[in-house]
C-alpha cells in the first residue's frame, strides 16, 4: 500500500530520529523586532500582527508556558500519550539584540520536562557568529533555527515591508551550514504582486541552498494588519484554496527529498482571519495537496534530486 504522504513530514522525521511522536510546544519570549521598533522600520511586515503570529503569553516565564500548554496537549486525544517536546520560541525576532539575550533564552529551556530540543524563530538579518555559535553549542539532540524569509524577490520584499535582502537571507542560511545548525526556510505564496511563477522561483532558489527544513505558507490576511487595509481598498486579493494547492504540490516536486517539510499550509490563530475564510480548513487544504500529488503522481523531489522513483514508497 503506499504511503499516503509523497514528502518528508517533520512528524515521521521526527518519529524516525528520536523514536515517538514529538510535539512542539510555542513559546513566547516577548521579543522585539528591529522592524517595528524603529532600528529599520515601524509598523513591521504588513502581514504581521500586534502577537507577531505567535501564541501570544510573553507574560508568563517559559516553565509556566511549557506547563500550560502541557496540560493542554494531554487533554487530546491525539497528543495525550507525547512525552518529549520541542520548544519552539516563535514570536517575533527572538536573535535580536545581544548574544546574552540568546543565551538566556536558550539557558530558560534547560530543565524543562521532556525537552527534546527547540526551534527559534527570527529573520535572516539578525544572527551573527556569535549567536550562530550559541545555537550550535546546545546540548539537546534536536534544534532549528527557523529563519522568515518568504520570497528571494527584493521587490516584493520591499512591497511588504520586509526589512532585508534576499541577499541576507542567503548569508544566514550559508552562515548556519557553517555551524552546523539546521535551517528551516518560511516562505510564503500570495504574496502582493507575485504571481505563481514568482513563488515557484523562490522554491527553486530554497533548494539551491543548504537548508534542511521548509515551511510553505498560503498568505492570510490577519486582522489590525497593513495588509487588511490594502485588502479592504481592494489592493490585494488572497489565492483561492484551489491555486494554493496547485502551488504547494508543484513547489514540493521542487524541493530535495531530504529536506523537512516543517508545514505544508498556514494557521492563523483563533480570531485573527479576516480573508480567506478557506484558510482556516487546514486540514482540508493537506487532503487536498496529499490527493493532487497522488493522482499526478507527484511527489517531493521528483523535479530535483528523485526523478525516477518515488523514496515516499
Amino acid at each position: 500500500m503506499k504511503n499516503a504522504k509523497r514528502y518528508r513530514t517533520l512528524d515521521s522525521w521526527l518519529r524516525s530520529r528520536h523514536g515517538e511522536k514529538v510535539q512542539k510546544i510555542p513559546l513566547d519570549a516577548g521579543s522585539g523586532c528591529p522592524n517595528r521598533d524603529g532600528t529599520l522600520g515601524s509598523g513591521g511586515c504588513t502581514f504581521c500582527n500586534a502577537a507577531g503570529s505567535g501564541p501570544g503569553r510573553p507574560c508568563e516565564s517559559f516553565r509556566q508556558q511549557w506547563e500550560y500548554w502541557r496540560a493542554r496537549l494531554a487533554r487530546s486525544p491525539r497528543t495525550r500519550n507525547v512525552k518529549r517536546y520541542l520548544g519552539y520560541i516563535q514570536s517575533f525576532t527572538n536573535t535580536y539584540g545581544p548574544a546574552s539575550r540568546l543565551a538566556a533564552l536558550l539557558g530558560e529551556l534547560e530543565g524543562l520536562p521532556g525537552l527534546a530540543g527547540a526551534c527559534v524563530g527570527t529573520r535572516p538579518d539578525c544572527v551573527d557568529e556569535e549567536k550562530m555559535a550559541l545555537m550550535a553549542a546546545v546540548p539537546w539532540p534536536e534544534f532549528w533555527l527557523e529563519l522568515g524569509v518568504q520570497s528571494c524577490r527584493d521587490d516584493t520584499l520591499a512591497r511588504i515591508n520586509r526589512g532585508h535582502s534576499a541577499s541576507d537571507a542567503e548569508k544566514a542560511v550559508r552562515l548556519a551550514a557553517a555551524y552546523g545548525v539546521k535551517t528551516c526556510v518560511h516562505l510564503m505564496a500570495g504574496l502582493p504582486g507575485e504571481s505563481g511563477e514568482d513563488f515557484l522561483d523562490t522554491v527553486r532558489w530554497t533548494a539551491s541552498l543548504p537548508v534542511q527544513g521548509v515551511k510553505l505558507h498560503n498568505l492570510y490576511v490577519p486582522q489590525g494588519t497593513a495588509l487588511e487595509r490594502e485588502w479592504k481598498n481592494g489592493g490585494y486579493r488572497p489565492m483561492e484554496q484551489e491555486e494554493y494547492v496547485e502551488l504547494a504540490a508543484r513547489a514540493l516536486t521542487l524541493l530535495p527529498s531530504s529536506v523537512v517539510m516543517h508545514r505544508i499550509t498556514a494557521d492563523p490563530a483563533p480570531g485573527e482571519l479576516v480573508a480567506p475564510g478557506w484558510a482556516m480548513d487546514k486540514g482540508i487544504t493537506v487532503m487536498h495537496i496529499d490527493r493532487l500529488m497522488a493522482y499526478n503522481d507527484w511527489w517531493q523531489g521528483k523535479d530535483c534530486d528523485a526523478k525516477d522513483a518515488d523514496p515516499f514508497l
